[in-house]
């Protein structure tokens, strides 16, 4: 594992839109580079549907340390050629708290493959990104970075303290155990999700480091409480503040909202950061940082540096579509022309989440209403205890009527988008349904308006590189 500590740590955004190319593209600069652990089993099989063209997942999976585990997936998914373009995807079996043979071994191969890409033909420092929100394929995805070699953990959207923990256990090649969230669950219920890592070692049995793990926070007050009360070491500390795309922290205190329906944020809401710096470890600041002045004022402040998301984005390296891309970068060059809504009702987790307005998206509400409510991949469902004691899954997604025969409240469904179903089709992988794919659902920080500072003149894209050299202030290779 690396020892330096990267000035620029790219941020993991979305599924699929920080996959292996960019992660790998920011890290051979030296920076920190982090690949997306949101639903990645999905995004493995999805993609050998298309039949792996270049063969770069067969060239990864081949240094699995079980062959075996690699030839069941490849039956299950693979696709010589690729499937019909008119075809929908097959589905896999969705995240559970007992989950499948079928799911585990897809987690780990398919984190074992993003982060092994990732880390090809370079010496730079990758990291995983993952959503404490999300739970249930977490050990198993760990796991398979871990595999891989991956150098930082990152973790959002939650209180991650038992994360540590799990670290040292899987690195001890230790069956390990997770506590899940269940909705109105009992003392005396257990609500643990298992792993145990040792049918996955093969000759790797006692090779796996633990790595760096980097909570992702809003405040002095949660970096106080992990770095006292994990289970575990914490390494540092991303930052995150509202203007950052994604999942945003809800507003400290009752939730007030603004003429346009957004959170307001106040005061409350910007972290101390002269107590977090005095916890004496490293952090970095988030959101709407892609400027050498916020980096020069993060380092003033104590910081080691900064997380960049959004910019790297819409680069060439990202996994997002091309046309969505050109057509961001596009409207950036117009003043005005790109709008950001944090939509405080969008995501099933409840968090407040940015939304980039643009037509042809699920920021349209038109489009919205024409889509059949669906929860066919599951990753941002609820768990919930039945009469019986059994554990439910239900999402405020889903249909009205099943949300509220498992339980739900109607009115939690008002305004709730399928994430899931949406950020799949950012990178081409969105289910097809009644011949029409998915349409995409693009998130993004504030700063996606100033996009245009990376566009050459006449040009309609940009690479990573380009906004690593900006922020650090160095000049372009001629």
């Amino acid at each position: 594992m690396t020892t330096n500590i990267p000035t620029i740590i790219q941020g993991g955004m979305g599924v699929g839109v920080s996959g292996w190319r960019l992660a790998r593209a920011v890290a051979q600069t030296g920076q920190l580079g982090v690949v997306s652990g949101t639903a990645l089993p999905l995004v493995l099989a999805r993609q050998l549907q298309l039949g792996d063209p270049d063969g770069d997942l067969a060239r990864a999976a081949a240094r699995f340390p079980r062959p075996e585990v690699v030839e069941r997936v490849w039956a299950a998914y693979f696709v010589p050629g690729g499937k019909p373009a008119d075809a929908a995807f097959k589905a896999i079996p969705m995240p559970a708290l007992q989950p499948s043979q079928t799911f585990l071994d897809l987690a780990v191969l398919a984190a074992f493959v993003e982060v092994t890409l990732a880390k090809e033909g370079h010496s730079g420092p990758v990291g995983i990104n993952l959503l404490e929100k999300i739970q249930l394929p977490t050990l198993p995805t760990l796991f398979g970075a871990m595999l891989a070699g991956v150098d930082y953990v990152l973790m959002g959207a939650g209180i991650p303290r038992s994360i540590p923990g799990v670290l040292d256990g899987l690195a001890r090649d230790e069956p390990v155990e997770l506590k899940m969230d269940v909705t109105g669950a009992l003392a005396t219920d257990d609500c643990l999700s298992r792993f145990d890592p040792r049918p996955y070692l093969g000759a790797l049995s006692g090779a796996v480091t633990r790595p760096r793990f980097l909570p992702i926070i809003s405040s002095a007050t949660l970096a106080l409480t992990l770095a006292r009360k994990s289970n575990g070491r914490v390494d540092g500390f991303v930052v995150e503040g509202p203007l950052a795309g994604g999942h945003n922290a809800p507003p400290r205190g009752p939730l007030v909202l603004s003429e346009t329906g957004e959170p307001l944020y106040g005061p409350r809401d910007i972290p101390e950061l002269p107590k977090i710096r005095d916890l004496g470890l490293p952090f970095w600041l988030a959101g709407s940082c892609t400027d050498p002045t916020k980096l020069a004022e993060a380092r003033a402040a104590g910081a080691a540096g900064v997380q960049v998301g959004t910019a790297f984005a819409f680069c060439e390296e990202s996994g997002m579509l091309p046309e969505l891309k050109r057509k961001v970068c596009a409207l950036s060059r117009s003043l005005g022309a790109l709008k950001v809504r944090t939509d405080p009702r969008a995501s099933p987790t409840g968090f407040p989440f940015k939304v980039v307005q643009m037509l042809g998206t699920l920021s349209d509400e038109i489009r919205v209403a024409a889509r059949q409510r669906i929860c066919d991949l599951g990753y941002l469902r609820e768990l919930y205890r039945k009469p019986d004691g059994s554990v439910g899954y239900r999402c405020a997604a889903e249909p009205v009527e099943d949300y509220v025969r498992k339980g739900g409240a109607a009115e939690d469904t008002k305004g709730r988008l399928c994430l899931c179903n949406g950020l799949m089709a950012n990178i081409g992988l969105g289910q097809l349904r009644f011949g029409k794919a998915e349409d995409p659902l693009l998130t993004a920080g504030d700063d996606v308006a100033n996009l245009a500072r990376f566009l050459p003149a006449g040009a309609d894209s940009y690479h990573a590189a380009d906004v690593i050299r900006w922020l650090l202030g160095t000049p372009a290779v001629a």
